[in-house]
């Protein structure tokens, strides 16, 4: 009986902490809305960074961020936690909108290699969802495909055999699709490692040492991905396709916590 008791003392204890915990995270949440609806754009960042440094993030906690830092001019920071915010909820409009909106704060202007129109609306689709929203709709279309496969087989009348059975084409079709969405999502989510330069200017260099050319500047908010790390350096790409190495400090990654 002592031993029930003190395992239910303990799950009731760990659910009183959560709870606190959760309370705790919206207050400070509704403390930064409140200083930025009145003009704090600095007490605002204050509140949300301390709801980070618990290891919990939102796609409007991020957005939220980045807002904040756009009202204080701040480039780097306004980019990066708008591209954070899209991590999370890359089919949100308002987050899209101003990621967009902001591009106009940044300096440098480079222009992605071409793509053909199938590319284009490949990425635009596969950018509605992240990896795991793909696989949850694999798993909808494939409970759907369940379904119209027993409405099939247990149909008596011919034209409901046929209405199920195209229904049920569909679906399987749909579910493929999603899934190929979702393994092609989650292995770019992989591969790429973004980063954000935060360095008001950056010389990026030919080489991972000072005394090396330079190949070509860059400025805070750019967005670039990193493909390699020596020492103190990381090898970076562009999208126009141009490659070199920036020191590690002036950039911050995306896929950090």
């Amino acid at each position: 009986m002592a031993k029930i008791s003190k395992t239910f003392l303990v799950v009731v204890t760990f659910l009183l902490s959560c709870t606190t915990y959760a309370q705790q995270t919206e207050l400070l949440f509704k403390a930064g809305n409140d200083h930025y609806a009145q003009g704090r754009f600095q007490e605002a960042i204050d509140a949300y960074k301390r709801i980070l440094d618990q290891k919990v993030e939102s796609a409007a906690l991020y957005y939220n961020l980045a807002n904040a830092h756009y009202k204080l001019n701040n480039v780097a920071p306004t980019v990066y936690y708008y591209e954070k915010a899209l991590q999370l909820a890359p089919a949100d409009s308002d987050i899209r909108n101003n990621a967009a909106f902001a591009e106009n704060m940044k300096i440098d202007a480079i222009e992605s290699l071409p793509e053909n129109t199938l590319q284009v609306w490949a990425q635009k689709i596969l950018g509605l969802l992240t990896s795991d929203g793909w696989a949850k709709a694999t798993v909808l279309f494939v409970f759907l495909f369940v379904l119209s496969f027993l409405g099939y087989y247990f149909a008596f009348n011919t034209g409901k055999k046929r209405f199920f059975f195209i229904t049920s084409s569909i679906v399987l079709i749909l579910g493929i699709t999603s899934l190929s969405f979702a393994y092609t999502a989650f292995a770019k989510a992989k591969q790429d490692n973004p980063a954000i330069v935060f360095a008001p200017k950056s010389e990026v260099k030919s080489e991972p040492n000072l005394s090396s050319t330079l190949a070509f500047t860059l400025h805070e908010g750019t967005k670039i991905l990193v493909l390699e790390e020596v020492n103190d350096w990381n090898r970076i790409k562009l999208i126009d396709g141009k490659t070199g190495w920036i020191p590690k400090t002036d950039i911050k990654l995306l896929n950090n916590f």
